[in-house]
């Protein structure tokens, strides 16, 4: 059958991540490529005890539910965004099939083809991907160390006037990096005064690698509320890194209008997320220190993080540099100018490691030379020998163009 798609669904986009998982499945091959936490790392008891709970005490927790969620997590989630600076009710949130939904959520309610949104470059792959699917303009502000620079955010919003900025602050995907506390008060001061909406997505937050979180500059979110008045940040989270991703559960805060609308597009998409999840965790903030847990993943996160560091460092590639980032997933690697990482993938594949290319983390002008390598899945006993395997890679892939030039 011919089957005629809709002009959506031919700007429809596959993940780069996700085929390169695809191809490391099942086979001896150490992934430094998934943005995964570490399995050895979650909670299995405590999730056990939790689901046992649930299904021994209600039926109801295999019932449809709330479209927003269950209230008491959504209260228990609000209470502990409201200790972390963002004073939030439930009213405010809707609970979302991990953060990735609560993206689309927003995008299906505010973008018509055309309309322009502004992100970091790098940024986040699957929110290019969604962005995308909506035939957004994509335009990419030029950021530093510190965040997106203000001046060229001001000078873009003037000639594209944007209804969106999509950013992660903090322990960016793909970088790593993370803004100052000067450069968010002067981001959230430009997008509330030009009337632009800022989706800071915050999925990497928590994981910090230095345990007094005073050094850690505040949420877009806590910045924009301080301000008082109307809020221009919508703010996700999820519980897929500081939990378990399969539970799917993230959430979505803003102002109640806009809230209101994103629970109508969720009735729309799915009626709502898994009840069942969502008292399970419930009952886990009940019963279960996730504050505790949350500082053993951040610790050891930290040590495989150095690892992969040293090891790195310890090959002393020509050219290459990388910044060790202060919390989250990944880090941000940089080869020769001459190096295209993109065909660089197949040779280290061949080799049996896996990374990500840096050239599909940006909207335009990528570039090449850069790689995501994720440290919290791999085992550390591992990590050596990825690294190894990579520089193997690299050597065949200089062969090659030594081959192609003579």
């Amino acid at each position: 059958m011919d089957i005629k798609y809709s002009t959506a669904a031919n700007h429809l986009g596959s993940s780069a991540v996700r085929e390169i998982l695809k191809v490391t499945q099942g086979n001896d091959i150490i992934s430094l490529a998934g943005g995964l936490p570490g399995e050895d790392l979650f909670p299995l008891e405590a999730v056990r005890d939790a689901y046992n709970r649930v299904l021994s005490s209600d039926t109801s927790a295999l019932q449809y539910g709330l479209t927003e969620g269950f209230t008491p997590l959504r209260d228990k989630i609000a209470e502990r965004l409201t200790r972390q600076g963002i004073p939030v009710t439930a009213s405010e949130m809707v609970l979302t099939t991990g953060s990735q939904q609560a993206i689309d959520l927003l995008c299906k309610i505010l973008l018509d083809p055309g309309d322009a949104v502004f992100v970091e470059a790098p940024t986040y792959l699957a929110a290019l991907q969604v962005l995308g699917s909506y035939r957004a303009a994509i335009h990419s502000i030029p950021n530093d160390e510190h965040g997106i620079l203000p001046d060229q955010l001001e000078e873009q919003i003037r000639i594209h006037r944007p209804k969106l900025l999509y950013a992660v602050p903090t322990f960016n995907n793909p970088s790593g990096a993370t803004w100052s506390k000067e450069r968010r008060e002067k981001v959230v001061e430009i997008c509330r005064r030009y009337g632009v909406l800022i989706l800071e997505d915050n999925p990497y937050g928590e994981i910090t690698f230095d345990e007094d979180k005073t050094l850690y500059p505040p949420s877009l979110a806590s910045i924009d509320r301080s301000f008082g008045g109307d809020h221009c940040v919508v703010y996700t989270g999820t519980f897929s890194k500081i939990v378990a991703p399969a539970l799917r559960t993230g959430w979505i805060i803003g102002d109640s209008e806009l809230i209101k609308t994103i629970a109508k597009a969720k009735q729309a998409a799915d009626l709502h997320s898994s009840t069942i999840d969502q008292r399970a965790l419930d009952e886990l903030l009940l019963h279960f220190d996730i504050e505790q847990h949350i500082r053993l993943i951040s610790r050891e996160y930290h040590s495989r993080m150095k690892l992969l560091s040293a090891e790195l460092r310890s090959h002393n590639w020509k050219g290459a540099h990388f910044l060790e980032p202060r919390g989250g997933m990944f880090l941000w690697l940089t080869l020769s100018e001459e190096i295209n990482t993109k065909e660089l993938l197949p040779l280290a594949v061949e080799n049996g490691v896996a990374f990500v290319p840096g050239e599909v983390f940006y909207s335009a002008e990528p570039h090449k030379n850069k790689m995501r390598l994720n440290f919290t899945h791999t085992p550390p006993e591992q990590v050596p020998v990825a690294v190894q395997r990579l520089e193997k890679a690299l050597v065949q892939w200089q062969q090659n163009q030594n081959i192609i030039r003579s």
